[in-house]
C-alpha cells in the first residue's frame, strides 16, 4: 500500500512537514509505504530550480511557472500510483491549490481520500468535500480507521470492481 500524504506545504509555517512526521511511523507501522511531498523537496528539479524557485516568483515568473509545472507532474504521477491519499485540511490549505488539486486528481482517479480537517466543515469547499471519501476531525480518528479497514475493499467500492487487495 503507497500512501500519499497531502497538505498545505507553501503556505505553512513548517512547510507542511510537522504533522507528516508525526503520521508517518503509524503508516509504516502497517506496512504501508509513505510519500511525503514536503520531503522530497529536490523532486526532478536542477540544482538552479531548487535554489531559485522561490525568489523566481517575484523575479522571473516564466522560469517560476515551469518549474512549478515540473512539480505539479512529479507529484500527480506519484498520486497516480497511490492506494490512497491522506489530506491534512487547515487554514494554511484554504490558501494554496496543490492539496485541492491533489485530491480531485485522486477523486477522478477512484483513489480514496481521507481528509483530516478541525476546520467546520461548512467553511470548506464543497468541491473538496465532495471529492473525499471519508473525513475526521483529528489524526486518532484517521488511526483507528486505517488500522481496521482493508484499503483495497475501499478502493475497489470506489470503482465499482472486486479487487480488494
Amino acid at each position: 500500500m503507497l500512501a500519499y500524504l497531502a497538505g498545505a506545504i507553501e503556505y505553512a509555517p513548517d512547510h507542511g512537514k510537522g504533522w507528516r512526521r508525526e503520521i508517518t511511523p503509524f503508516l509504516r507501522g502497517l506496512g504501508h509505504e509513505v510519500y511525503d511531498p514536503a520531503e522530497d523537496e529536490k523532486k526532478t528539479l536542477s540544482r538552479e530550480e531548487q535554489e531559485n524557485l522561490r525568489v523566481w516568483k517575484y523575479t522571473a515568473l516564466g522560469r517560476f511557472q515551469s518549474t512549478v509545472k515540473k512539480i505539479v507532474d512529479y507529484d500527480l504521477d506519484i498520486v497516480s500510483k497511490a492506494d490512497y491519499l491522506i489530506c491534512y485540511f487547515d487554514e494554511n490549505g484554504l490558501k494554496g491549490g496543490g492539496t485541492s488539486g491533489e485530491v480531485t486528481f485522486a477523486f477522478r482517479n477512484r483513489i480514496p481520500v481521507y481528509m483530516v480537517t478541525a476546520i467546520p466543515l461548512t467553511e470548506i469547499s464543497g468541491w473538496i468535500l465532495g471529492c473525499s471519501t471519508k473525513i475526521f476531525s483529528n489524526f486518532d480518528e484517521l488511526r483507528n480507521f486505517l488500522a481496521c479497514v482493508n484499503i483495497g475493499a475501499e478502493r475497489a467500492k470506489l470503482d465499482g470492481s472486486t479487487d480488494t487487495r
